[in-house]
């Protein structure tokens, strides 16, 4: 499989996340269905970070293996572990850190499942609060969104690198394969991304935003497996992945649980988990 090939592959996996991203368009959702929604989105996000993080615990293995049998320095161990914890310590409290520089006067109130009807308003002041407080809604939500498909973006680039690998190996099946598997579950992650989002209805724009930094590092991450293979860099990359997805699952949860309906929210959360089970069964069936 040549470069030019394994590119248009990769690119072809990653903008399969756009299938899901128009539900956010969708007006009139129901508080149930929101919730729900957002708990779904909540289960993808739970298989994504028990993958990244398998996959980058079992980088530490192998060279813990080597290290056990005389071909590798236990230097190089410890260098591993310390990029996986500077990493997932980046994408949680990093994570958290930022939001809060650039919002520092966000209230209590802002969820990222904000847009429900408030009534009882009687004075021009009382609503230009309320106005106030809608539009610092939208904003952190349109932007735990956002950190929803950079977190997705580096678990995907990893997944790129994976399939640049394999190709540039001569395993064509296994890449075509892993092409197959990545495109199915990169389809469910746009539900992960705008599920979070609410009553909040991002624009087209956004959207298309959303989709090129959740899907489009899958294209790169091809692009560059099939040139280098580096294990720090892809152990980097899950380590900031799992991260921000531990980051951005307790911000739902938080959330979730202020509107209650946690039955609903509990069955939707094992549902979106066993879907992304099932998708990533296509690429273990391959071999990968």
């Amino acid at each position: 499989m040549s470069f030019l090939e394994t590119t248009l592959l990769g690119a072809i996996a990653g903008v399969t996340i756009y299938l899901g991203l128009p539900v956010g368009r969708v007006q009139r959702i129901d508080e149930r269905v929101r919730v729900g929604l957002a708990m779904f989105s909540a289960g993808i996000l739970a298989f994504i970070f028990m993958d990244v993080t398998s996959h980058a615990e079992s980088i530490i293995q192998t060279t813990l293996g080597q290290f056990k049998h005389g071909h590798a320095s236990f230097g190089h161990v410890i260098w591993l572990f310390a990029l996986l914890a500077a990493g997932f310590m980046l994408g949680t409290a990093g994570i958290a850190a930022a939001e809060r520089r650039l919002m520092p006067a966000r209230r209590a109130a802002a969820t990222p499942i904000a847009g429900a009807a408030v009534g009882g308003v009687v004075t021009a002041e009382e609503v230009d609060r309320l106005h106030a407080e809608g539009a610092l809604a939208r904003a952190h939500a349109l932007r735990t969104g956002m950190t929803i498909a950079v977190a997705i973006g580096l678990h995907n680039f990893a997944e790129g690198l994976a399939i640049g690998v394999s190709a540039r190996a001569g395993a064509i099946g296994l890449a075509t394969v892993l092409i197959i598997g990545f495109a199915l579950h990169n389809a469910t992650e746009g539900f992960g991304i705008v599920g979070p989002l609410g009553g909040v209805r991002p624009s087209w724009r956004w959207l298309g935003l959303a989709g090129l930094v959740g899907g489009g590092p899958t294209f790169v991450g091809a692009m560059v497996g099939f040139q280098v293979h580096s294990a720090p860099l892809e152990l980097g990359f899950y380590a900031l992945a799992g991260g921000a997805i531990l980051y951005v699952v307790g911000e739902i949860w938080a959330a979730v649980r202020r509107y209650g309906h946690r039955e609903l929210g509990l069955y939707l959360l094992a549902g979106g988990f066993l879907l992304g089970v099932a998708t990533d069964l296509i690429v273990s069936y391959g071999g990968g």
